[in-house]
């Protein structure tokens, strides 16, 4: 079933996490998984590159803004990201040991229909 976006931020969003999508697949990483939620919150990408599983949280703001991605990364997020990772991890059939969250921030140019992509790793 396609997702039923009810405002311009939520369209952003989704902008930003197939954006991130195609970067992280640039870099080498393999997708497992996108938006999995669960009532703790959700995990924007799920990832594999070698032996490590990456949780990625994707940012994204237009050059309308202002506002850097990072700034919008509150402890409470990351909380709220952690216990939906350990929930992941719970029910993943397969065991990984080394895992980490990261995050993916999106710039997006409306007006030179651009992007930029910046990643910061371990941010917890």
């Amino acid at each position: 079933m396609p997702r039923i976006f009810t405002s311009k931020h939520q369209k952003i969003g989704e902008i930003g996490e197939h954006i991130a999508e195609k970067y992280l697949k640039s870099k080498g990483f393999k997708i497992i998984e996108r938006n999995y939620t669960r009532q703790s919150g959700e995990i924007d990408i799920i990832a594999q590159k070698g032996e490590i599983l990456h949780f990625v949280e994707v940012k994204t703001v237009t050059s309308e803004t202002g506002i850097s991605p990072e700034e919008n990364m509150h402890e409470w997020k990351i909380k709220r990201l952690l216990a939906t990772i350990h929930i992941y991890l719970s029910h993943c059939s397969l065991s990984y040991k080394d895992w980490q969250l990261d995050l993916v921030s999106v710039f997006l140019d409306d007006k030179k229909k651009k992007a930029k992509v910046r990643m910061l790793e371990e941010i917890a």
